[in-house]
């Protein structure tokens, strides 16, 4: 025993009434995580080189006249004051949003409907999914060939069975109205099977008991279809709106494969009339065939202010859908 006012036995320790706090670990620094940052630097040096970098000297090269070998000249914002009362790009504006409009909205109801039509089949599901996604999987080269020879004029299947019903031939290829149907059946065709099975994902999560609850009332499919269904899926036609919005606007493909050979002009000519050319065909016809990349650069981030207005605007309709 130790007396009173002894020393603390060696080794116990203080009890002060005051509980000893442990020392907070020091934060590590950038370069004590330094393996982590070489493991995901090769995605922000491969974004660096081929994203940030070639945005903004596409964004630099607006500015100037360059033809791609020669020096630069700048320009300043002649290019985009040429831009705002150049002809053909507003006639390729106008091309590319009546395909837009003429592809994408029947397109994604035909999907929605897809969708419903799939969600309640009971036998080969998987089978149904895979025959409507392969369309997207497929090259766009190789439908596009096809689908030449299916509005040839002469000997296409379409021409076919207008003739089989009495009617009359159509230029699909050689007329105004016939190149945007054909164009906007193309992009139907590629991409309703990929929104029918986003819109299925969406419809499965729709609670079952929405739609007992319906039929105990006395809804028909028509009335659960858009009382239900189309205002339950409200975010997922939001997203492939804008999606599609997107894609349509930058169509590029399509059309240029299609109509390749019905102008002798240049390949990115958009068929007869520039009937069939899009921003993104002019944008390749200015920088490619004229050599014009400073232009071209310009038409570029016109094609961009164009999607991102018309996205804000889908974006701003249907969250007032909400409301």
């Amino acid at each position: 025993m130790t007396g009173v006012g002894a020393a603390p036995t060696l080794g116990a320790p203080a009890d002060d009434g005051v509980r000893s706090v442990p020392a907070r670990a020091k934060p590590r620094s950038v370069l004590g995580h330094w393996r982590l940052y070489l493991a995901i630097s090769p995605f922000y040096l491969l974004f660096l080189c081929f994203g940030l970098i070639p945005v903004g000297f596409s964004l630099y090269l607006s500015f100037h006249r360059w033809d791609g070998l020669g020096s630069m000249e700048y320009a300043g914002l002649s290019q985009y004051r040429y831009l705002l009362s150049d002809g053909q790009f507003w006639n390729s504006l106008t091309n590319t949003l009546i395909i837009w409009a003429i592809a994408t909205l029947p397109m994604l109801f035909i999907a929605l409907v897809t969708a419903v039509m799939l969600n309640s089949a009971v036998r080969f599901k998987n089978f149904y999914r895979f025959a409507y996604f392969l369309p997207n999987v497929t090259s766009v080269v190789a439908v596009a060939i096809i689908f030449t020879s299916i509005f040839s004029t002469n000997f296409g299947l379409a021409n076919a069975v207008l003739q089989g019903l009495g009617l009359d031939q159509v230029a699909w290829l050689n007329t105004d109205w016939g190149i945007k149907i054909s164009i906007a059946v193309l992009m139907t065709w590629q991409w309703t099977g990929y929104n029918a099975l986003i819109f299925l994902t969406g419809l499965q999560t729709i609670p079952s008991e929405l739609y007992e609850a319906a039929r105990v009332d006395g809804a028909g499919p028509v009335q659960t279809f858009f009382r239900i269904t189309v205002p339950m899926m409200r975010p997922i036609i939001l997203f492939t709106l804008v999606v599609s919005t997107v894609t349509g606007l930058q169509s590029f493909t399509e059309p240029q494969v299609l109509l390749a050979n019905t102008n002798n002009t240049s390949t990115f000519a958009g068929g007869p009339g520039n009937s069939g050319q899009t921003m993104v065909l002019y944008f390749f016809q200015q920088s490619f065939d004229n050599n014009d990349f400073g232009y071209g650069a310009a038409i570029a981030w016109g094609i961009f202010l164009v999607v991102a207005i018309f996205s804000i605007v889908n974006w701003r309709l249907v969250q007032r859908g909400e409301k």
